[in-house]
């Protein structure tokens, strides 16, 4: 049934679902792609009216057939004889059409002239099929049969056929992509299994799954550190879909070892929680982990694209938004990134993209989100793209921007003292140790606190677990931008002894970060972000990239690099492993920071 929604209908029932919303809205599902939306904020704006249709379709998705529940948005007076172009968007993981979320995509394209295809991604809602993690081989086929919908060459199960979307050729729809964290990965994973895709804006998402679940900041090669916290969350999350939507479809249904996953995801997340990773199986995991991650398809990928990462996110950090970036960049591929304030961890800062307030417009992310498909799918050639990077700063009003990621500017020197040092002249001769107990003694984060609005300590680290190396005061503000590196030697004998077992839960851990120091003392770990390491060989040197942040450490501040043993977030080393660091002005550790401004001395 065709639902038309006015101004005026919109606003009277903005209060009755935000209640609905705030209550019982999904509250991990909601922060994966936007916050919620006030609905119809859009439409007291002064913007158009629309109809909202609920349609199914069947899709043939990998090996199974299963039903995609979906709501179509179409803009008044928009028809055969006056077409325009569409949008297609998917729900957050957990989340579905319906959510705060999700519909409020549709609400707002389609106030605006854009016929939005709004649906429940595979697993979710009321759509069938297993949650297979955005596989461009099921995912991407999936949405590819939303596309012919869009292209009027396949009607809805109903028999619905959109006559009234911009055509480029027979059977190729004007359309583009949006959506975030597992609605965003699905827009390159349907962008690379079908080239009909014109316009992507994938927000807060991943470039590598391996590298977002077991992060191994030193080399990727090897099997990272398990985050378990989020990864243990998001399992569960997804294997309580039929009960938390129950359904008797079938296609919806495993095994009773893996209820509504695929297999290969269900044997991803048991090898990880076992703590063991013996070559052969750890070599499947990464390979499965990466074949359903842009990393290993955005060769296909030819569609300009313009990503949004958060700067508060633990889960997806902005290296993955970096690396996707680079990927398709070198390819001549038109791209731009994004580092807005929230993801994943929290982060939202008034004036920020929040569909709740409906400031598409008024803010910066919403503008240039408007103006990439203003240029992309309407050919209004005067539509801003914006520069290829901006990022968000809390010191100074308005995004700062330029042609590219800054470069890594300053080296810093890691002394035997425990000093941040600017002159490998300066360093000391020194050495010093740290070990790990049986529990972890540094926390981070608890990863889904900032999620769902629970409070989480600050972060700490016990004495005798970690290192840590202090700079002087700084002179005057210093400014980084992008992401710090590392290079380390580390003498860890116990661990020399059996690293060389065949499992790699024998080689070393360690988790690095840079800290903000206040001139009382107090610590600030921006972001809460830190870099987990599972040493490939400890006895040779090894590089380390941070996480990226954007952050200006004050006048007076120190910066202070950390090595701690553990972290509450992650799984940890296997048995106790003392570790030593030692530093000489021929031979030790450095630091190299990417800054706009200042210098550290």
């Amino acid at each position: 049934m065709e639902v038309l929604v006015s101004r005026a209908h919109a606003r009277t029932r903005a209060r009755t679902r935000k209640a609905v919303v705030l209550t019982a809205g999904a509250v991990f599902a909601a922060p994966l792609a936007f916050a919620a939306p006030a609905q119809g904020a859009d439409q007291a704006a002064g913007t158009g009216a629309y109809s909202v249709t609920p349609l199914r379709f069947n899709v043939r998705a990998g090996e199974r057939s299963c039903t995609v529940d979906a709501d179509l948005y179409r803009p008044a007076g928009v028809d055969a004889g006056h077409p325009a172009p569409a949008v297609l968007a998917t729900n957050g993981f957990g989340g579905s059409k319906s959510d705060g979320s999700t519909d409020a995509i549709g609400k707002a394209l389609a106030s605006r002239g854009y016929v939005a295809l709004v649906y429940s991604g595979l697993g979710f809602g009321k759509t069938g099929c297993l949650i297979s993690l955005d596989d461009p081989d099921i995912d991407g086929q999936a949405a590819a049969r939303l596309l012919d919908f869009l292209g009027g060459t396949q009607a809805a199960d109903d028999g619905t056929r959109a006559d009234f979307v911009t055509l480029d050729a027979p059977g190729d729809p004007r359309v583009g992509m949006i959506g975030g964290s597992y609605g965003g990965a699905v827009q390159l994973a349907t962008a690379a299994t079908d080239s009909r895709l014109d316009a992507l804006v994938p927000l807060i998402t991943w470039n590598d799954l391996a590298y977002s679940l077991a992060p191994n900041n030193a080399d990727r090669a090897t099997p990272g550190v398990f985050k378990w916290q989020w990864a243990n969350g998001f399992y569960l999350m997804g294997e309580g879909q039929p009960l938390l939507v129950p359904s008797l479809d079938p296609s919806r249904f495993n095994s009773l070892r893996c209820l509504h996953f695929v297999t290969d995801a269900c044997d991803t997340i048991r090898l990880l929680n076992s703590g063991s990773y013996p070559e052969a199986a750890t070599d499947r995991m990464l390979a499965y982990a990466r074949s359903v991650s842009p990393v290993s398809y955005l060769d296909r990928v030819k569609a300009p694209t313009l990503f949004v990462q958060g700067q508060s996110d633990s889960l997806f950090n902005l290296n993955e938004a970096r690396r996707s970036y680079d990927q398709l960049s070198r390819r001549g591929v038109d791209t731009r990134m994004i580092w807005q304030s929230w993801g994943h961890s929290g982060g939202q800062r008034p004036g920020e993209l929040d569909l709740a307030q409906g400031n598409l417009e008024e803010s910066y992310v919403g503008r240039r989100v408007l103006g990439w498909f203003d240029r992309y799918l309407r050919d209004d050639r005067a539509a801003d793209l914006g520069p290829a990077f901006a990022y968000f700063r809390d010191w100074q009003t308005g995004y700062g921007t330029a042609d590219q990621v800054p470069a890594l500017s300053q080296r810093l020197y890691l002394s035997g003292d425990g000093k941040l040092v600017d002159n490998r002249a300066k360093v000391a001769r020194g050495s010093r140790s740290y070990a790990n107990w049986l529990v972890p003694t540094s926390h981070s984060e608890s990863s889904l606190a900032g999620m769902i609005g629970l409070p989480d300590p600050q972060p700490y680290d016990l004495a005798g677990t970690y290192l840590g190396w202090r700079s002087a005061p700084l002179t005057a503000p210093a400014d980084l931008v992008g992401a710090p590196r590392a290079t380390l030697k580390v003498d860890s004998p116990r661990t020399e002894r059996v690293q060389g077992s065949g499992d790699a839960a024998d080689k070393l851990v360690l988790f690095a970060k840079l800290y903000d120091v206040a001139p009382d003392g107090t610590r600030t770990l921006v972001n809460r972000l830190v870099a987990p390491v599972r040493v490939p060989d400890v006895s040779r040197p090894f590089t380390v990239e941070l996480p990226a942040i954007v952050h200006r450490y004050e006048t007076g501040h120190r910066l202070e690099f950390v090595v701690a043993a553990s972290d509450t977030a992650y799984l940890g080393n296997r048995g106790i492993r003392p570790v030593t660091v030692t530093s000489a002005p021929e031979s030790t550790g450095t630091l190299e920071l990417p800054l706009v401004q200042g210098r550290v001395e």
